[in-house]
C-alpha cells in the first residue's frame, strides 16, 4: 500500500472543473468517447446485522469504451511510501528473543541432505521485462508485482498501472495508469478522482474469458477515509480494444483496506462470485481494526449491470481471528471446476506480537455466498466467525524478529530486505483431479530463529467435499538442500497433471537478489519438490538501503493449454533503488519420469 501527496497537479484541477460541469443529476460523460451512463455517486449501503452480512450496492458500473492505447492522459499522482501494516506494529515492545526452535527444521534438512532433488527443474522457454519504476508512475517501493495469463495475452500491473502483453513479450500498448482508467467513475469517489493509491491485482476469468483488474482508492493514508477498492471487469476477451466495465466499493468509512486479494469462485450461486479479501487499519492511528471478506456478484458484473458486495467483518477482538489476518481465498484454474454446492474456502496463519514464537497451526473457513438471500450468507462459525477448522501442520516460525521484518541479505550492502513472513501468500490454489479436491499454498518461514535463512513452506490439504483436514497431505520447508540461500516471496501453481511449481525470491550475503522457481511432479515423492530448482533470471544489483521487497509475486497456469506456468517477480538490474520486473514462462514435461527407488528415510524424532 501506498499513500497519495495532497497536492494535486494543474492538470487535475482542470479535469475535475471539467468533471463538475458534466457530472449532472448523477450522469456523467466518461471521458475517451464512453457512452453516456446513469452511474451512482455515493455507494448504497442496504442493510447489515451484528455479526451477519453486510450488503452493499457498488458505485457503477460506468462503462469504459476507449482503446486503452487512446485513454486520455491523467498524471499518476508521485506517491510516498508508507511503511507496511502488519497485524501488530514494529519494533515489537522489545520483548526478549524467545528460542522458537522445533527439530523439525534440522530434521528435514538433514532429509533434503540426503534426497537431495536432482535439478531436474526445467529451463525457462521465455523471460522479458516487464514494468520498471520509471514506467510505473510511482517511483516507490515495493511494486507489488502481480500478473496472469490468458488465451492470447499477459496483464501485468504494478503499484500504479498496468500492462498488457502478448505471449511473446511484445507490448500491446502503454503501460495504463489507474488515474486514467478509472477516471470515467467521476468525481464522486476516490477511484475517479486521481487518488488511486496502489496494492493493485490483476486476474483472468477463465471461464468467462473476462480479466479483472484492481487497485485502491483514497485521498491519502493516514487520513479521514473514505477508502474504495477501484474494480474493472473486462467486456470481452480483449483487454486492449474491447472495453471495461467500472465499478467502486466503498470498503470502510474510516478504515483503510490494506493488501486486497482476489479470487474467482463459480458456485455455490449462478453466476458464481469474486471473493475479494482485505486487512483493516485505522485511518487515524494506523491500527490494525480487523479483516473483510467480501463474495462481489459476479453475475451481474460480467454483464455490466449493478452488483452488490456480501461483506463479514471479523475484529482484532474476536477469538477466531486470534492473532491471524491477511485471509486468502481460494482460486482455481486447472481441473474440475468446483462442485455446484461448493462454498468458498479461505486460509490464514498467526502473526503474534512478538517473534520466535512456534506454530503448528494453518486456520480454515468456509464462505457461503447467497445474493437471492443475502441473510442466508455465511462466514465461519456462529456471529464471531470462528474458523470452520484448525489444520495441524510441522511447526513453524514466523519470518520476523521482535523488532523487524528486514532479515534478507543481499551481496554488497548491509541493508536487508522485507521477508513478509507474516502471511499466506498469493494465490491459494484450488484443485479437483478425479473427484480429489485439494488446496495448494505457501507462506515464508525463518529457520534456526532468529539468525535464518527463511525458507519456503507449501502445503497441500485435502479438502474433498468441502471438509478441511486435520493435517496435510503433504508440506516441506524449501531449502533446495540448505544450500544457505535465503528464499522468499512465494507464490505457487498446479497444472492440469498435478504437476507443482512455486516462483520466489532469492538472495544471500553472496549473490544479488534475484528469481528461481523450483517444483515437482504429481508421481515425486510427498513433501518434497523433488525436480529442483532452476532460474528465471539472476539478478544484477541489490536494493540499496534495503527494506519493502515485491510485497507479493504470482505464479499462474496458462489457460490455453493448461501446463505452461508464467510467473512475474522484482529484481534489480544495477544495485540502487529502481526496481525492474520480470515475466517468465516454463512448463514440465508431458509425461513425468517413472520415479527411482528410493531408501526409506529415517523415522522423525
Amino acid at each position: 500500500m501506498k499513500t497519495n501527496p495532497t497536492s494535486q497537479s494543474a492538470f487535475f484541477n482542470f479535469r475535475v472543473s471539467l468533471g463538475s460541469v458534466f457530472c449532472l443529476a448523477g450522469v456523467f460523460i466518461a471521458l475517451g468517447g464512453a457512452r453516456l451512463y446513469s452511474a451512482q455517486t455515493k455507494a448504497q449501503p442496504i442493510s447489515s446485522s451484528p455479526g451477519g452480512p453486510e450488503v452493499a450496492r457498488m458505485v457503477g458500473p460506468v462503462a469504459m469504451n476507449t482503446d486503452l492505447r487512446s485513454l486520455p492522459y491523467v498524471a499518476p499522482n508521485r506517491e510516498i511510501e508508507h511503511k507496511r501494516l502488519t497485524r501488530y506494529p514494529f519494533p515489537l515492545s522489545g520483548r526478549p528473543v524467545r528460542s522458537g526452535n522445533s527439530t523439525y527444521p534440522q530434521f528435514q534438512s538433514l532429509l533434503e541432505k540426503i534426497f537431495r532433488p536432482v535439478p531436474n527443474m526445467p529451463p525457462p522457454l521465455l523471460t522479458f521485462d516487464g514494468i520498471n519504476i520509471n514506467q510505473g508512475g510511482c517511483g516507490c517501493l515495493p511494486p507489488d508485482t502481480n500478473g496472469d495469463v490468458g488465451p492470447n495475452h499477459y496483464v501485468q500491473t504494478v503499484n500504479k498501472g498496468f500492462r498488457v502483453f502478448d505471449k511473446e513479450g511484445n507490448p500491446l500498448a502503454p503501460v495504463v495508469f489507474y488515474d486514467s482508467f478509472f477516471a470515467p467513475l467521476g468525481t464522486g469517489t476516490p477511484c475517479g478522482n486521481n487518488q488511486n493509491g496502489g496494492d493493485p491485482f490483476v486476474f483472468y476469468d477463465q471461464i468467462a474469458d473476462r480479466w479483472v483488474v484492481s487497485d485502491l482508492g483514497f485521498a491519502g493514508f493516514p487520513g479521514p477515509g473514505p477508502f474504495y477498492e477501484c474494480i474493472g471487469v473486462s467486456q470481452t476477451p480483449d483487454p486492449v480494444a474491447g472495453g471495461w466495465n467500472l465499478y467502486a466499493l466503498l470498503v470502510d468509512p474510516t478504515r483503510l483496506d490494506d493488501y486486497p486479494k482476489f479470487a474467482l469462485w463459480n458456485n455455490p450461486q449462478p453466476g458464481g462470485a469474486y471473493f475479494l479479501t482485505v486487512n483493516l487499519f485505522n485511518g487515524t492511528t494506523e491500527a490494525f481494526e480487523g479483516v473483510k471478506a467480501y463474495a462481489l456478484d459476479r453475475g451481474s458484473m460480467l454483464t455490466g449491470g449493478p452488483a452488490n458486495a456480501i461483506s463479514f467483518m471479523i475484529p482484532p477482538g474476536d477469538p477466531g481471528l486470534g492473532d491471524a489476518y491477511s485471509l486468502v481465498a481460494a482460486d482455481f484454474r486447472t481441473g474440475t471446476p468446483p462442485p455446484a454446492d461448493r462454498d468458498e474456502l479461505l486460509i490464514a496463519v498467526d502473526s503474534p506480537n512478538t517473534g520466535g514464537v512456534t506454530f503448528t497451526e494453518v486456520k480454515g473457513w468456509l464462505f457461503h455466498v447467497d445474493f437471492g438471500t443475502p441473510a442466508n450468507s455465511s462466514l465461519g462459525v456462529g456471529t464471531n466467525h470462528a474458523p470452520n477448522a484448525i489444520i495441524t501442520v510441522n511447526p513453524y516460525v514466523d519470518a520476523f524478529t521482535n523488532t523487524t521484518s528486514d532479515l534478507v541479505p543481499q551481496l554488497g550492502t548491509s541493508a536487508k530486505l522485507d521477508t513478509l513472513g507474516d502471511k499466506i501468500m498469493t494465490p491459494v490454489v484450488y484443485q479437483n483431479r478425479n473427484g480429489t479436491e485439494s488446496l495448494w499454498a505457501d507462506q515464508t518461514i525463518l529457520l534456526n530463529y532468529p539468525n535464518g535463512p527463511t525458507a519456503i513452506r507449501w502445503y497441500q490439504f485435502d479438502v474433498t467435499g468441502g471438509t478441511f483436514p486435520a493435517a496435510p497431505v503433504q508440506q516441506q520447508d524449501w531449502t533446495n538442500g540448505n544450500d544457505g540461500l535465503w528464499r522468499w516471496m512465494p507464490s505457487i501453481a498446479v497444472d492440469e497433471n498435478g504437476s507443482t511449481a512455486i516462483g520466489y525470491s532469492t538472495s544471500s550475503p553472496a549473490i544479488f537478489p534475484g528469481i528461481r522457481y523450483a517444483g515437482r511432479f504429481a508421481t515425486d515423492f510427498l513433501g518434497n519438490l523433488g525436480q529442483g530448482e532452476a532460474t528465471m533470471i539472476d539478478g544484477g544489483g541489490s536494493q540499496l538501503g534495503g527494506g519493502r521487497w515485491g510485497d507479493y509475486s504470482m505464479t499462474r497456469i496458462d489457460p490455453s493449454n493448461g501446463v505452461s506456468f508464467w510467473h512475474t517477480n522484482e529484481y534489480y538490474q544495477t544495485s540502487g533503488g529502481q526496481y525492474a520486473t520480470r515475466i517468465g514462462k516454463f512448463r514440465f514435461p508431458r509425461t513425468a519420469p517413472t520415479p527411482r527407488p528410493r531408501p526409506t528415510p529415517p523415522p522423525r524424532p
